[in-house]
């Protein structure tokens, strides 16, 4: 830094780029005051107060610029986490309405097979008693020939 001002106070003619930087760091602030000192419009310690006050708003400025873009990241990130969640649970019930239908589609099915059949049972109710006792013995005799296996 005072390697550089005193460049600067012996006449430098800087870049547009290095003035930049040589600004940005303070440099050419403290140059400023400086010759504010030596025309005698200011006093060296008046000069090096109003430098510091400079230098800490300074950073003060590039504190808040850094965390109102750390902020912004952080809720970017939050924002895109919250719609891939929402596209995580939009795939899982599709994959899950995918895989639904053939477990619905047969109770529905068994339904409407049931409804026909309770029809059938008010129209002939001894005829369908006689078809399920031998139904239910075969059902019986089945589970006996798996055990003598």
């Amino acid at each position: 830094f005072d390697s550089t001002l005193s460049w600067v106070m012996k006449g430098a003619q800087t870049t547009d780029t290095a003035r930049a930087i040589l600004s940005y760091r303070g440099v050419m602030m403290k140059k400023h005051l400086l010759e504010g000192v030596r025309k005698g419009a200011l006093t060296e310690e008046q000069a090096e107060a109003k430098f510091e006050a400079w230098v800490s708003e300074k950073e003060n400025k590039i504190e808040g610029k850094v965390q109102s873009l750390n902020e912004a990241a952080q809720a970017s990130r939050s924002a895109r986490l919250a719609a891939e969640a929402e596209v995580n649970n939009a795939r899982k019930a599709a994959i899950e309405a995918a895989n639904a239908p053939v477990v619905e589609e047969a109770p529905a099915e068994e339904a409407t097979e049931e409804a026909p059949a309770a029809e059938a049972t008010e129209e002939t109710p001894a005829a369908e008693v006689a078809e399920e006792a031998p139904a239910e013995e075969a059902t019986e005799e089945a589970p006996a020939e798996e055990s003598a296996e």
